[in-house]
């Protein structure tokens, strides 16, 4: 008992060690009864007020942080950008034809070197781009359906959606199983594709016949998946809407509609119910993928929507010619352009250097917020899309300064984008060499990277 008694407090213990506890509930408690007594005291419950800190403790709000360093301001100065560009552009690398124009923001010529057109290559895709952009707006979205066309047929219809995947088809088979079901068809049905959106030759007359065989491009179709390649990811698939069409078939029938036979073309009935819908990421999104990564599927597909908004011919010279219209509307000077493609693989393209610089200001004007992602999809010297492995020099002044969109074909190269100077001061370029031997490629290309890091590592003011 004794060991219990020592190892356990007694009841006096205990009721000693609640008595400061109780002492403190009976005070608060004579608070509440003193303010319900007294309405007009202090509400016990109220925040307290802000006690002031004793003298010599205040701290003052903190202010405004001023600019790191202060803004560039004005033009570049012409002589100056003359002098840092022109040796670089002076490399036999480069061939005995190159074009080249520099200027600022607002339009001030800071740079010519060379007149008349050149091969443009995928530059093109800059123009593309923009008229795409101007025309249907940076949030348009092209749609991809499945229409109900008699009894037991549906046909999946191509809207078009350049980027349309694999996992795409699969959850448009599941919405398509799914609304099928919802209407009592059950068991098997036979499936078509609509490829009627665009006309025209799926493989321009103007591409080198090597290119579709040689997995250089795909057939231009509104309908197929991952832009042709294989599953592999390795190549191109003979027949891109067929392919795309026995890829939502298998996806049906694993939704739990089977397709009896091979999926056939077609043409959807005007008026057919849709029974599915599948939208693509909004165009803005598109173009900074077709410019970042140089995709000519892509920017094919682009230029050929531009031209069935602009005047319903949605074939290659359709829309290479639309893009120029809505670029000429948009005061891009076009006099000399010749264009047959939206992608630049024809080496029958011709383009002035100035047009290309004058897409770029237009890009970047603030009244033309539509086409920013002309810009946004430039690729980013050294670590970005096809210029990742460009200005590999870790103290190379253009790394990371130089967005700009890249142009090759055997002994073409080319180089249009923005770049700031070493103060700060942006300007817009566009240079061209087309006359470049083959055993220079890599030279050639060296050196357009290293005449844009002259301007960006140029004091131009």
């Amino acid at each position: 008992m004794g060991g219990r008694d020592g190892s356990h407090p007694g009841r006096a213990s205990r009721l000693a060690g609640w008595l400061p506890v109780v002492v403190v509930l009976a005070v608060l408690a004579a608070g509440v009864v003193a303010w319900r007594l007294d309405p007009a005291g202090p509400d016990p419950t109220d925040e307290p007020e802000a006690v002031p800190p004793p003298p010599g403790l205040a701290i003052d709000a903190p202010a405004e942080p001023g600019p790191v360093a202060a803004p560039a301001s004005g033009v570049p100065d012409a002589a100056l950008v003359r002098r840092a560009l022109a040796p670089a552009l002076r490399d036999a690398d480069l061939g005995p034809h190159v074009l080249a124009t520099v200027a600022g923001l607002d339009g001030t010529l800071l740079y010519s070197r060379g007149t008349g057109e050149a091969i443009p290559a995928s530059t093109l895709k800059l123009l593309t781009a923009a008229a795409a952009l101007e025309t249907l707006g940076p949030d348009h979205t092209f749609a991809t359906t499945v229409v109900a066309a008699g009894p037991r047929r549906v046909v999946l219809v191509g809207g078009g959606d350049p980027l349309l995947s694999a996992p795409d088809l699969r959850r448009l088979a599941r919405d398509t199983a799914t609304a099928l079901a919802a209407t009592g068809v059950g068991g098997k049905v036979r499936l078509g594709y609509d490829v009627s959106l665009f006309t025209g030759p799926e493989v321009s007359p103007h591409w080198p016949e090597t290119y579709v065989p040689e997995a250089v491009v795909s057939p231009i179709t509104p309908l197929w998946v991952d832009e042709g390649r294989p599953a592999s990811g390795t190549g191109r698939v003979a027949d891109p809407a067929a392919t795309a069409a026995a890829t939502f078939a298998t996806a049906l029938g694993k939704a739990g509609v089977a397709v009896a036979g091979a999926p056939r073309e077609t043409t959807a009935p005007a008026g057919a119910a849709e029974l599915a819908r599948l939208d693509s990421d909004p165009l803005s999104e598109i173009v900074e993928h077709t410019l970042e990564t140089s995709d000519n599927e892509a920017a094919e597909v682009l230029a050929r929507q531009v031209g069935l908004a602009v005047d319903g011919d949605p074939s290659f010279a359709g829309g290479a010619r639309a893009v120029r219209t809505v670029l000429d509307g948009l005061g891009v000077p076009m006099q000399g352009a010749a264009t047959y493609d939206g992608s630049g693989l024809s080496r029958d393209d011709r383009l002035d250097p100035d047009t290309l610089t004058a897409v770029l200001e237009l890009a970047a004007s603030p009244d033309q917020g539509d086409l920013r992602a002309v810009l946004t999809g430039l690729p980013v010297a050294g670590f970005s899309g096809s210029l990742v492995v460009r200005f590999p020099d870790g103290d190379d002044a253009g790394r990371g300064l130089v967005r700009a969109k890249t142009g090759t074909l055997s002994g073409v190269s080319g180089l249009a984008g923005i770049v700031t100077d070493r103060e700060g001061r942006p300007m817009v370029f566009a240079l061209l060499a087309d006359r470049i031997d083959l055993v220079d490629t890599l030279g050639a290309r060296a050196a357009l990277d290293a005449a844009t890091s002259a301007l960006a590592g140029c004091r131009c003011g």
